[in-house]
């Protein structure tokens, strides 16, 4: 019984940050709600500054449980700008936790509130939340022939034209890698070889086309490329062979004790505009994130294993960037909640914000 007890309370250890982050989500989007009206005649600039420091605060709290509450260890190898710079954010895709990864980075150079993600569209419809990323800068994307390149093009040139700080992160794979899924890989390698590409292992062959628009659009505003490449310790069985990359429930469970992360800063001038270039490109640099890869989890020397080439430097993140945000939202949900009009405002938030964001972004995301 004893026993039990204690592997029930160790499933459960997700459910305190889950309450919290999906619970601080209406106080948010009513603090966030309100801003937006309040700034519906001032020039957008002034909107946008002041939603991103919103974000920023949310996202913070977001840290403090996927990097203070796990105690996770962060590992960066390469080159991460000390300063922000608007950029695009490539990197591969295994996990739900990639986009934390990008607010990972981003927090360590003062541009946690600029992050803005390139989605699958079918993430538009999340409660609350799917209308606010398309606000916040978001971009929903659908696959292939749907690709809507004008609608993107549109928003992007929306947010330059307002002088928006850019931390645009896309994943080219267009959904995670899973050595389990071995149909999706299959399905991969083969259109590569038709291709005649290179075939890849640990990770899928890339799209190129929200790649080359978001560049192509934004060549003039961008400062370079952020080519990122993430490996989440001990997803190896005890056969040697991958696994998959843990959930957030089980990352939040503390169950992924290391993060390696690889950075390469690629100037702007080094990548090619035409789509067909940059196709090549965007695969030769998918390349090297498998040869990293490959040195990670199959290296012949147990001593180059679970590591990437090069020096890593073990980055902690401090409270002070997140525990502040965490006690802001936490007791304004709080208080909201102690009051029976607070109860029914925060119900209400729920109810007619998701059914409102929907219909938003059916018209309009």
């Amino acid at each position: 019984m004893l026993l039990s007890l204690v592997l029930h309370m160790y499933s459960m250890r997700c459910v305190l940050p889950a309450a919290v982050l999906l619970g601080s989500a209406p106080t948010y989007v009513l603090a966030w709600g309100a801003w937006r009206l309040l700034s519906a005649f001032l020039p957008s600039r002034f909107y946008q500054a002041v939603d991103d420091r919103l974000y920023c605060i949310y996202q913070s709290m977001v840290l403090f449980f996927f990097e203070n509450y796990t105690g996770v260890q962060i590992l960066l190898y390469g080159d991460l700008p000390k300063n922000k710079e608007n950029i695009i954010y490539l990197a591969n895709h295994q996990s739900t936790v990639d986009w934390i990864i990008a607010d990972i980075l981003a927090i360590r150079q003062n541009a946690l509130g600029h992050v803005r993600y390139v989605l699958k569209d079918g993430l538009k419809w999340l409660p609350l939340y799917g209308c606010y990323f398309s606000q916040h800068g978001g971009i929903y994307v659908k696959r292939s022939a749907k690709f809507n390149e004008k609608e993107m093009r549109n928003k992007l040139q929306r947010y330059m034209n307002a002088g928006t700080p850019m931390y645009l992160v896309i994943f080219p794979e267009g959904t995670r890698y899973n050595p389990e899924l071995t149909k999706v890989i299959s399905a991969s390698q083969t259109f590569a070889a038709q291709e005649g590409l290179p075939v890849l292992k640990h990770v899928l062959t890339p799209r190129v086309k929200a790649t080359h628009v978001a560049f192509d659009t934004m060549k003039s505003y961008l400062d370079a490329i952020y080519d990122v490449t993430v490996a989440f310790e001990g997803t190896m069985d005890d056969k040697g062979q991958r696994k998959e990359a843990p959930s957030m429930a089980e990352f939040l469970c503390k169950e992924c004790p290391k993060i390696h992360i690889h950075i390469d800063r690629i100037d702007k001038k080094d990548v090619p505009e035409e789509q067909v270039y940059m196709r090549r490109w965007l695969h030769e640099r998918f390349e090297i994130k498998d040869k990293l890869l490959i040195e990670f989890y199959d290296s012949l020397d147990p001593e180059r294993r679970n590591k990437f080439p090069g020096k890593s430097v073990n980055s902690k993140l401090s409270l002070k960037k997140t525990l502040p945000s965490l006690l802001i939202l936490s007791s304004l949900t709080a208080g909201m909640l102690m009051t029976e009009a607070g109860r029914k405002l925060y119900v209400k938030t729920w109810i007619y914000g998701t059914l409102i964001g929907c219909l938003w972004v059916s018209i309009k995301a």
